[in-house]
């Protein structure tokens, strides 16, 4: 390989890392967005709507990294229920899962809670009005 190729080789690596170190802080630098599809045994439904209330306003309170915490029910199926996750990046949802009334969440939910599906999403556009 002549010096010309080695040095167009190595810019273009270069390139490849410094892009990819931007776009890692970038990611750090906006909300941590996903959704999660729970799917609840019926007969446990309403203890499980109790348990997650609890949690999520437990969350809102005490989790400076927790922006966002929507809960709902399908209309057709209410045992279907999505939970739409926004937090400040990426450490405040690892932090999230490691905080004890999360963790409690989910030892006494496990029973109840047939399915789940998180779906990492990409903010586009994020708005809302006060109710």
């Amino acid at each position: 390989m002549n010096a010309r190729k080695s040095v167009v080789l190595c810019a273009s690596l270069l390139a490849c890392a410094l892009g990819a170190r931007a776009a890692r802080a970038d990611d750090m630098q906006r909300p941590y967005v996903r959704v999660a599809q729970i799917d609840v045994d019926p007969a446990q439904l309403e203890t499980y709507k109790a348990m997650a209330k609890e949690q999520i306003e437990t969350a809102i309170r005490v989790e400076p990294g927790v922006l966002t915490l929507y809960a709902v029910a399908e209309k057709d199926n209410p045992a279907r229920i999505f939970v739409f996750e926004m937090y400040a990046d990426p450490h405040a949802y690892r932090t999230h899962l490691e905080t004890a009334h999360f963790k409690k969440y989910k030892a006494d939910t496990q029973e109840m809670v047939k399915s789940l599906k998180l779906v990492d999403t990409v903010p586009i556009v994020l708005g809302a009005k006060a109710p």
